[in-house]
């Protein structure tokens, strides 16, 4: 017996009932293609402000540097691990750090100072190009200095206003400058937006009198593709008697928040489509026993309990086939409308902060092959599973029952 007709007849006998039934499948499938691809975009955008924004992909310090922020305690010979480093396709920036007093008029707030090599910066991060206002360091100013955004804030200025800076230096004297800020930052996170000022790394070493050292190696795998515990392994050797850490052991928090992103998901996919299942269940079970006649009939004449339920399953296949077409035809370009021009919560506030690190408040999202098939892939399943119950309940019918049914 060719069941396909028969099912997809079937399925068209109720039309209001078939329509209501797909469209509530087709709705929930756009919807969370779009859902997808707005999590993967704002996973990606958090990442991209932890990683590329500061942090990069490891790190570099002298063994308890972490643990004790010290000004001594610095990585000697670092133009070696540098060299090495580019030798194995990485990208590498040295820092230095120091703390100090800044204020400008009445205002004053406690820095953490960022010498930074503007160059070699430029390679590992993207902070150059995250400006609200202003421009960025440069060699040819040396006192000329970039702030957080909160840090600005607290201290009421803007690009242009001087800054008194105050700090001990390396030899044990005080030390003191003026600086004049090039820029303000846009958010990055709780830690650079509230307490960071960046100079360049030969305006801190004469600041400070540091001549030689430095206190922090970033490092960025120039193949994004390279997975980071291979890569670990590398800069780990280099490193040599130095700490190494990658950025999941630096902000644990945040990498826990990326690998249970996939769970979160599967989740929230589950939650919508637990009342699509039930609406499923609902017409399926509806449809059944609409036709408990028929299909004692159906029976009678030599029908197979499995080709009967075959027939139900076969209904439930085409509706949420249609309803897939329908959910990409609707989701697909909803996602890449987003995927170009973003959601804007600025409304909701100057960013939205999570474990230290801030996101953009604009969001994009990224439309991915997992991003639609996901979603699609649950949709067909949570359907086929509900309809097993109605399929049973029409292959263990007894002809003869069926057939006086009222």
């Amino acid at each position: 017996m060719n069941i396909l007709p028969l099912a997809y007849r079937n399925i068209w006998r109720r039309k209001l009932r078939a329509v209501t039934t797909i469209g509530a499948m087709a709705f929930a499938g756009a919807i969370m293609i779009f859902y997808s691809s707005l999590m993967l975009g704002m996973l990606e955008a958090l990442e991209r402000n932890l990683i590329i924004m500061n942090m990069g992909d490891a790190q570099i310090h002298k063994e308890g540097y972490r643990s004790d922020p010290d000004l001594y305690t610095r990585i000697d010979g670092y133009e070696k691990i540098l060299q090495d480093l580019e030798a194995l396709g990485f990208k590498a920036s040295p820092r230095l750090f120091g703390f100090g007093l800044v204020a400008h008029e009445q205002n004053s707030a406690g820095v953490s100072i960022m010498g930074v090599d503007i160059e070699r910066e430029k390679s590992v991060t993207q902070t150059y190009k995250h400006l609200s206002s202003g421009v960025w360091l440069d060699d040819s100013d040396p006192n000329g200095v970039v702030l957080g955004r909160k840090l600005a804030k607290i201290l009421n200025v803007r690009q242009g206003d001087e800054l008194v800076l105050v700090s001990q230096a390396a030899d044990g004297s005080m030390a003191n400058d003026l600086y004049q800020v090039r820029g303000v930052l846009k958010g990055v996170g709780d830690a650079v937006d509230r307490g960071s000022l960046f100079m360049t790394q030969q305006a801190l070493r004469d600041f400070m009198y540091i001549p030689d050292g430095v206190h922090e190696i970033v490092v960025l795998r120039n193949d994004r593709n390279e997975p980071l515990d291979e890569a670990m392994e590398q800069i780990i050797q280099v490193a040599g008697g130095n700490e190494a850490k990658s950025w999941k052991q630096l902000q644990p928090l945040m990498a826990s928040l990326m690998e249970v992103s996939d769970a979160s998901l599967i989740v929230m996919v589950l939650i919508m489509y637990a009342a699509v299942g039930m609406v499923s269940l609902n017409a399926m079970l509806m449809s059944v026993f609409e036709r408990i006649r028929e299909f004692g009939i159906m029976k009678a004449l030599g029908v197979s309990p499995l080709q009967v339920m075959a027939v139900v399953v076969l209904e439930a296949a085409i509706q949420v086939t249609i309803a897939c077409a329908l959910a990409m035809a609707a989701g697909i370009p909803l996602s890449m409308y987003f995927e170009t021009h973003g959601i804007n919560f600025s409304a909701l506030g100057e960013g939205v902060s999570l474990g230290g690190v801030t996101w953009d408040p604009t969001i994009f999202c990224h439309l991915t092959t997992r991003a639609i098939v996901t979603p699609l892939v649950t949709l067909v399943v949570i359907v086929l599973l509900a309809v097993i119950y109605p399929g049973i309940k029409a292959a263990v019918i007894r002809p003869v029952e069926a057939i006086h049914h009222i």
